[in-house]
């Protein structure tokens, strides 16, 4: 740990002076960041009751969001929001443990804007409380996280996109900072449900919808399903009903997704396994997806939301009445579908499959893998932006 120097630095103390709990409101009630860097020392950040306390570092304590950058940065975040997204984005600032609370602190603290700057907050719903992000005026877009994900997935195209649009990222019911009510079903149409429970609460009677793997699959339940509600879809490498065998569905009938309950999942055994198993799990977007999958894996009513959801995904029915496959010719609002010819989860023959069911659907190849906003930002966001406009 880097050693503080007598007083906290300027743009450290800038920062929490400016700290706004209208704009970001801290779930918990309380909470501690970590702010450090190379040339501010390690300081620690305590909210609580509307008020930012900044304070040096109690090294014994885990902080709850840590954030890590040079003096320079600091001093740009300090002037301009949009500096610490840019460095965020570049690597230049790291943000670790839990991007909600990290990323909520400096749209809290940021310079006055316009009103259309980045800010959060918790949306009563009939389904319960859903956590979203959002920034921008004009034609709302609500975008939808993958599995295992949440809504800061979707970072980067919040800031593509704000300059002509209202954009609304939410966490899905059983994941990231929303609900985890015990009694859903997680599956397709439960969560386009869910997606309309928000329209109402947020008052909008329409939307375009951006949805990635398993949002993507929600998007499109919320096309066929609501289409009233739905202006435009673009769909990132979204989760399909599998045309192939499924060999493991009957038994997954049968397996509770509660069980995800009484599984004991502790940190110290739990963490070290997942970043062994995900490539470059220690390393930029990835060490934060992966956080961002830990924050509501390691909790009981998230990690029975994730199995839950998951099993859906693998049982979602391709054929038959209310078959998938046999559906999507009906869909009505104009799609745009982006897929990654790299992409492991979803393969690229998908396209083929969209193409036969939607013809006038648009169709973007690209060279990444499962999460094009993030591997290919610049060529997507142009893409999508043109496309919604």
């Amino acid at each position: 740990m880097t050693p503080a120097p007598a007083a906290p630095p300027r743009a450290l103390q800038t920062l929490a002076d400016r700290y706004d709990p209208e704009v970001f409101d801290v779930g918990g009630g309380h909470a501690r960041i970590r702010l450090q860097g190379q040339g501010v020392g390690t300081w620690d950040v305590r909210l609580g009751d509307g008020h930012a306390r900044l304070e040096a570092a109690a090294p014994r304590q885990r902080p709850d969001a840590l954030l890590d950058a040079d003096g320079r940065t600091w001093l740009s975040i300090a002037r301009d929001l949009g500096s610490g997204m840019a460095a965020f984005r570049a690597g230049r600032l790291v943000v670790r443990h839990d991007l909600h609370l990290g990323v909520g602190f400096l749209a809290a603290t940021a310079a006055p804007a316009n009103g259309a700057g980045l800010r959060f907050r918790s949306v009563r719903t009939r389904i319960g409380a859903l956590s979203t992000m959002e920034a921008g005026t004009g034609p709302p877009v609500v975008l939808l996280h993958g599995l295992g994900a949440t809504k800061a997935s979707f970072l980067p195209t919040i800031g593509a996109l704000a300059d002509r649009h209202r954009v609304i990222a939410v966490d899905l019911p059983g994941f990231g900072d929303s609900a985890k009510p015990l009694a859903a079903s997680y599956d397709a149409p439960f969560f386009a449900r869910s997606v309309v429970a928000l329209l109402d609460a947020l008052e909008l009677e329409r939307a375009s919808v951006v949805g990635n793997s398993m949002g993507g699959r929600v998007a499109l339940e919320l096309g066929l399903a609501h289409a009233a509600r739905v202006d435009r879809l673009v769909l990132l490498a979204p989760a399909l009903a599998w045309l192939r065998d499924r060999p493991f569905a009957p038994l997954l009938r049968l397996v509770a997704p509660q069980l995800g309950l009484l599984q004991l999942a502790p940190r110290p055994l739990v963490e070290p396994i997942v970043r062994r198993l995900i490539p470059g799990a220690q390393e930029g977007w990835t060490a934060a997806g992966v956080d961002e999958f830990l924050r509501s894996y390691l909790e009981p009513r998230g990690r029975a939301a994730f199995y839950a959801a998951a099993r859906n995904v693998y049982l979602d029915e391709p054929h038959g009445p209310n078959g998938f496959w046999t559906r999507l010719p009906t869909l009505a609002p104009r799609s745009l579908f982006v897929w990654g010819r790299r992409d492991q989860l979803v393969p690229i023959a998908f396209a083929g499959h969209v193409r036969r069911a939607l013809p006038k659907a648009r169709q973007l190849e690209l060279d990444c893998g499962h999460v094009p906003q993030l591997e290919r930002p610049l060529l997507v966001h142009d893409a999508m932006a043109k496309f919604l406009r």
